[in-house]
Formats: C-alpha cells, structure tokens, sequence
C-alpha cells in the first residue's frame, strides 16, 4: 500500500489468466487482491458500505468463491452466512435448485431450515458472468421465502449480460470490465 491517502483501486489487483479454463477465454483472477490484505479490506468495507442500513438479515454466499467474500461480509453488516453448495455438500435436509451450463447442468442447495420466510437476503459471489449460478442461489432463497435484498458481486463482466437474468433486482458490482 502506498503513503500516499489515495484510494486503493481493486482493478489493479485483478489478473488476467489468457486461456483459462479453456481457450479463448480471459479469467479475472482475484486471488491478488485476496494476497493483499489492504485491498481485500477494502473491497470488503466497500461492499458492506454499500449496503450498510439496508436491513439486511442473512448472507448467502455461492460455492466456492461466494464464501471468501460473504462470511466476512456477513461479520460486517452483524447478520448470519448462509452457504449455497453444491449437490451433496450439506449435511441435513435441503432444497435444490438444478441450473444450465454451457455444457451441461449443475446443481445447488441450501438447508431448509436456513432462510426464514420474509427474511432479507444479500445473495454474494466473487464474478456475474452470464448470471446462471446465481439465479439458482436466487431461486433457492425463493423457495424457502426469502426476500434478495441484494445481489452483490467483486467483478461484472458486463459483456456476457448478466445483469439481464437478475432485472427487478438491486445488483452491485466493484469493478466492471
């Protein structure tokens, strides 16, 4: 970090992984800006500035990435974390919600008894891509009752429009590529 007062920019501590997972596709990395402690903090008191006052009640964080950012963010806003897994990864009873991928489907869930009916949820992952895995947190949170306060991400790539899945909701996002 440097002397100066100046803000630290997050987008400096994003790198860009060519060909990952598969060729033609450029990965934003976050795990430098993880590495550096100043930035994480800072990514995490933005967020939770954001939604400081907005009554949130419960954290839900999608596996895997979600959770780095939403136990933390959780601890910030006073309110519970709740882990979105996948398939077979919770041990009581749950609800589960399958969704499509480019090659495929996957599932997720989350224990019924997590979310109470009328509670206020911010739904958090590290990266909105084509919205597909948080649609799925959103419709679990949906069948257990709860109201999406918000949706919160680290990195929007704004290119694959996502944010077009989540219309009707409040969706934040740090950096915007």
């Amino acid at each position: 970090m440097s002397s100066t007062s100046e803000p630290i920019r997050l987008e400096d501590r994003i790198r860009d992984i060519p060909d990952f997972p598969q060729k033609g596709v450029l990965f934003k990395d976050i795990t430098p800006m993880l590495q550096d402690g100043p930035s994480f903090h800072a990514a995490l008191d933005r967020l939770a500035a954001h939604y400081a006052g907005a009554g949130i009640q419960t954290v839900v964080g999608v596996e895997s990435r979600g959770f780095i950012l939403g136990a933390p963010l959780a601890y910030l806003l006073n309110c519970g974390f709740v882990p979105v897994r996948k398939f077979g990864k919770l041990p009581s009873q749950t609800v589960s919600v399958e969704y499509a991928l480019e090659y495929g489907t996957n599932v997720v869930e989350v224990h019924k008894d997590a979310i109470q009916p009328g509670e206020r949820v911010l739904i958090v992952d590290d990266l909105l891509a084509t919205g597909g895995t948080v649609s799925a947190a959103m419709e679990l949170v949906e069948k257990l009752g709860g109201h999406i306060a918000g949706i919160a991400f680290l990195v929007e790539l704004t290119f694959l429009k996502g944010r077009e899945q989540l219309k009707g909701h409040d969706v934040f996002a740090l950096i915007k590529y």
